[in-house]
């Protein structure tokens, strides 16, 4: 019996078949047990670690906090969760809208605290808009705006943040801005998210509840978070899962459609802003990808076959991804003590 041997278009085509194995799949969950693993460290977390009567969740209407709000519920009862509205005058109305959806899917209570007198009362907008009339002199009342990155794959340099502004008869531009401009700008929008969270500890701290934090791992591996603002919490129930991930969840607890459907967005400013946009590099779907084919070394042509790009580009991506973890290990690291304190 002869030996069978390959043609060279048989050889190509095997390894195209054994290359093409990675793809979405890989992010593929069983939702019912994920569901049951993550409701059962959740009351493990609160109600022995934290010893905690139940939780809060600041709710904005987005897939991230939903699920959380969720899950925490599927976990310790409806009666034991606060949903906490916390909108602003840059907020989208749509985000209430949604929010309150989630609330009334699934029993939640919930309190809505309007936080635009505190932050008006802590200069908040002005700060802002201070920083913004130093490019854009008449930038006023009645003036819209937003802070966008350059996508990674069309900058092999340092990512360029830009300040887009539209005046009231609907002008947009484009600008660049000097460092210290825009970290004035980050700075006072930083105030939202920490009084957020100010807001959030309060209702835990009059109900002895555990605040919940809703980053996806994309976020917190990333570092898209604000530092003692939205990435401080008592217990991130869905830290570990690809954002991906949380949309198979919400599919399975019954989020509604209308939330699954939205485009994710950070809330933040009063111009429309993706987080592509603002911080990542590409939709959510692929950046789960690449992030995925990088902890897990698969091989950047696998992830470019997956995501159908360029293997240079998942190569830039990749870069992008170690390079906004450098900058997040400040947002992570815990306060540092001259030397360790003995607490037995």
């Amino acid at each position: 019996m002869s030996d069978i041997v390959a043609k060279p278009d048989d050889v190509s085509a095997s390894v195209a078949q054994e290359r093409t194995m990675f793809s979405a799949a890989a992010l593929r969950i069983d939702p019912a047990e994920e569901t049951s693993r993550i409701a059962a460290a959740v009351r493990e977390q609160v109600l022995r670690q934290l010893r905690r009567r139940g939780v809060v969740v600041g709710l904005s209407g987005g897939i991230d906090s939903s699920v959380t709000a969720a899950l925490c519920a599927t976990a310790l009862g409806r009666d034991k969760v606060l949903a906490v509205f916390m909108p602003e005058k840059d907020s989208d109305p749509q985000s209430l809208r949604l929010g309150r959806q989630v609330t009334e899917t699934f029993g939640i209570r919930s309190v809505l605290e309007d936080i635009e007198p505190i932050l008006t009362a802590s200069a908040c907008y002005e700060r802002r808009d201070e920083c913004i009339r130093r490019v854009v002199p008449q930038f006023g009342p009645g003036w819209r705006c937003k802070v966008v990155l350059a996508n990674a794959l069309r900058n092999t340099g340092y990512n360029i943040t830009s300040l887009v502004v539209q005046s009231p008869d609907g002008l947009t531009q484009q600008l660049r801005m000097p460092l210290d401009v825009y970290l004035g700008i980050i700075a006072a929008t930083n105030i939202k998210q920490r009084t957020r969270k100010q807001i959030e500890y309060y209702h835990a701290d009059r109900l002895n509840y555990a605040v919940a934090g809703t980053p996806n791992r994309l976020e917190y591996d990333q570092g898209f978070f604000v530092k003692n603002g939205d990435g401080a919490a008592d217990l991130k129930p869905i830290a570990h899962l690809y954002k991906s991930q949380v949309y198979q969840i919400a599919e399975y607890l019954g989020v509604p459609e209308e939330i699954r459907r939205r485009q994710p967005t950070t809330d933040t400013w009063s111009l429309a802003q993706s987080q592509e946009e603002f911080y990542f590099s590409l939709p959510y779907q692929l950046m789960d990808l690449c992030l995925y084919g990088l902890i897990n070394r698969v091989p950047a042509g696998d992830v470019a076959l997956a995501t159908g790009l360029k293997i240079e580009e998942v190569e830039l991506v990749w870069r992008d991804i170690a390079a906004k973890r450098r900058a997040a290990r400040y947002l992570h690291e815990a306060p540092l003590l001259v030397e360790p304190v003995d607490r037995q």
